[in-house]
C-alpha cells in the first residue's frame, strides 16, 4: 500500500512505534479490524466495540503473519511491531486520510437522506464504462466504514464513496477523510431526526461536505428536491442540477412505465440527449440515473457509454431486489426504510402483477413524530392502486389506522411482531401476488424475504 510504512503510519495517526527499527519502513499490505481477515503483512486495527474488543486477537494476528498492530493498549516491549495510539477508530481515520493523498485519484462522495447506495450503483455502472472504479460495498458508509473501503484501493483511477451521517459533524469528518473531487446529494428527507431535528438540520448536516472542496470540484444536486434547490452557489462553485424539469441541467422526458421491468425515458444534457431505459423500476430511478449522467458528463464519458452505464446497472439483496419464485413475486426492499423510501416503494408495487400486497415493519429513526410519519404513510398507501397491507411493529399500528381512516378498500391488517405476521402470512398470500418487503433494518425483515422465497 502506497507509502503505509510502519513509521509514516505512527506518524500521521499521532502515534508511537514499538519494534525493531529495520521494519519501520515496512509498507503494509493491507488495514484489517475483523482478525479473521488478517494475512500476511495487514495492519491489524484493534478497535474497542461495544461488544468485542479487538486486543483480545492480537497474538492471534501475529500467528497469522500480520506485519503491525494499531493498539490503545501499551504492549511494552515486544518481538514483533506495533503502534501505540490514543484512539485506534480516530487512527484509522487518520491513516486512510494520508493514504488517499498518495493515490492521487478523483473521489466521488455520493450523500443524501434517502437512495444513497442505488445512486452509488448507478453512479459507478456509469464511470466505469471508462475508468477502473471501486465502490463502497454494503453499508460501509460511515466514519469506519469510509476508511474501510479507502484502503481496498490499489490501482483503481477513481473512488465512488457512498456518505451516511445520523447527526452534526459527521459529515465534517468523512469529508475530510475523503475530499471529495465530486459531490452527488440525492435529497433531502425525514432521516435521523432525533438528532437533525427537521429538514433544515438535516440539510445543514448533509452540506457538511462542501467542507474540503477544492475550486475545480463538481457538485450535482437533485434540482426537485425545495432544500437542495436553495443551494445556490458553494465557494465560488455552481451546482449541477437534476430533475424532470426542463430548468435544470440534466433532465428526463418522455418517461414510460415497463412495469417492474423499469422505465424507458429520454435523457437531455448539456452535450446531447439519448434514449435509454433504465433497467430498475420507480420514477426515482430515473433520478438516479439522471445523477449518473452528470458524473460521467464530468468525467468525460461519450453520451454512448453513459447509457451503456445506465442500461446495466442491476439490483442488490434487499435494495428493490426482483425474486420469481414459483409462487410470488417478491420486492426485497427491507435493508431499511424512511417514509420518503417507503412511499416510493410502494408507489413502484402498485406496477406488479396479480394481487399488490405491501409487507411492511416499523421506520426507525424517525425522531418525536415517527407516529405522525407512520400515519403519513398509511394515508399516501390509501390512496394507491394496492390490494393488501399486512403491516408489523408498534409504530405500524399508526400506519394501519391512518390507511383504515383514510378508506383504504383492500386487506389491511396489523401484526404486534414481525414473526406474528411470517406466521399468519401463507394463508394470506396468493399464487401470482406481488409482494413488497420494507422496513427498516432493526426490524429483521430479511428473514420474511427468505420464508416466503422458500414457501412451497
Amino acid at each position: 500500500m502506497k507509502n503505509l510504512t510502519l513509521e509514516n503510519i505512527a506518524r500521521v495517526a499521532g502515534g508511537r512505534y514499538v519494534g525493531p527499527a529495520e521494519k519501520a519502513q515496512v509498507e503494509v499490505t493491507s488495514v484489517e479490524t475483523d482478525s479473521r481477515k488478517v494475512g500476511e503483512g495487514s495492519l491489524f486495527v484493534a478497535i474497542k466495540g461495544e461488544r468485542v474488543d479487538g486486543h483480545r486477537f492480537i497474538n492471534q494476528v501475529i500467528d497469522a503473519g500480520a506485519a503491525a498492530v494499531l493498539s490503545e493498549v501499551d504492549l511494552g516491549d515486544q518481538l514483533f511491531p506495533y503502534v501505540h495510539v490514543e484512539s485506534t477508530l480516530q487512527a484509522v481515520k487518520d491513516i486512510a486520510e494520508f493514504y488517499l493523498s498518495q493515490l492521487n485519484i478523483p473521489v466521488v462522495g455520493i450523500a443524501g437522506s434517502v437512495g444513497k447506495t442505488s445512486t452509488k450503483e448507478m453512479t459507478h455502472s456509469v464511470l466505469r464504462q471508462g475508468f477502473n472504479v471501486l465502490k463502497t460495498e454494503g453499508n460501509f458508509n460511515n466514519e469506519l466504514g469510509v476508511p474501510l473501503t479507502i484502503f481496498r484501493l490499489r490501482d483503481e483511477q477513481m473512488a465512488v464513496l457512498e456518505m451516511g451521517i445520523s447527526d452534526f459533524g459527521e459529515m465534517h469528518r468523512l469529508a475530510k477523510i475523503a475530499r471529495p473531487n465530486t459531490v452527488i446529494m440525492t435529497n433531502i428527507g425525514c432521516c435521523h431526526l432525533e438528532n437533525l431535528i427537521d429538514r433544515d438540520g438535516i440539510l445543514k448536516a448533509k452540506t457538511e461536505i462542501f467542507d474540503f472542496l477544492e475550486d475545480d470540484a463538481h457538485i450535482i444536486l437533485n434540482g426537485d428536491d425545495d432544500k437542495l434547490a436553495t443551494v445556490t452557489c458553494v465557494r465560488g462553485i455552481k451546482p449541477v442540477f437534476f430533475g424532470l424539469d426542463e430548468k435544470h441541467d440534466f433532465w428526463a422526458s418522455d418517461l414510460k412505465s415497463l412495469g417492474l421491468k423499469g422505465t424507458a425515458c429520454s435523457i437531455h444534457t448539456p452535450v446531447g440527449d439519448f434514449d435509454v431505459t433504465v433497467t430498475m423500476p420507480g420514477k426515482h430511478m430515473v433520478y438516479n440515473a439522471l445523477a449518473g449522467a452528470a458524473a460521467g458528463v464530468a468525467y468525460g464519458l461519450s453520451l454512448e457509454q453513459i447509457k451503456a452505464g445506465i442500461e446495466a446497472n442491476g439490483s442488490l439483496a434487499g435494495r428493490f431486489h426482483i425474486i420469481e419464485t414459483d409462487n410470488y413475486t417478491i420486492i426485497d426492499d427491507c435493508y431499511n426504510a424512511n417514509p420518503v423510501s417507503m412511499k416510493a416503494s410502494l408507489e413502484v408495487l402498485q406496477d406488479g402483477a396479480g394481487r399488490r400486497v405491501a409487507v411492511l415493519g416499523d421506520m426507525g429513526e424517525l425522531g418525536a413524530d415517527e407516529r405522525a410519519l407512520h400515519a403519513d404513510v398509511g394515508t399516501f398507501a390509501a390512496g394507491l392502486d394496492i390490494d393488501a397491507i399486512y403491516c408489523a411493529g408498534a409504530l405500524c399500528r399508526a400506519l394501519h389506522d391512518a390507511a383504515r381512516a383514510a378508506g383504504f378498500k383492500g386487506d389491511l391488517r396489523h401484526f404486534d411482531s414481525r414473526d406474528e405476521m411470517m406466521d399468519a402470512l401463507p394463508a394470506l398470500l396468493s399464487r401470482g401476488d406481488t409482494i413488497l418487503v420494507k422496513a427498516s433494518h432493526f426490524m429483521q425483515f430479511p428473514a420474511i424475504v427468505a420464508h416466503l422465497t422458500n414457501l412451497r
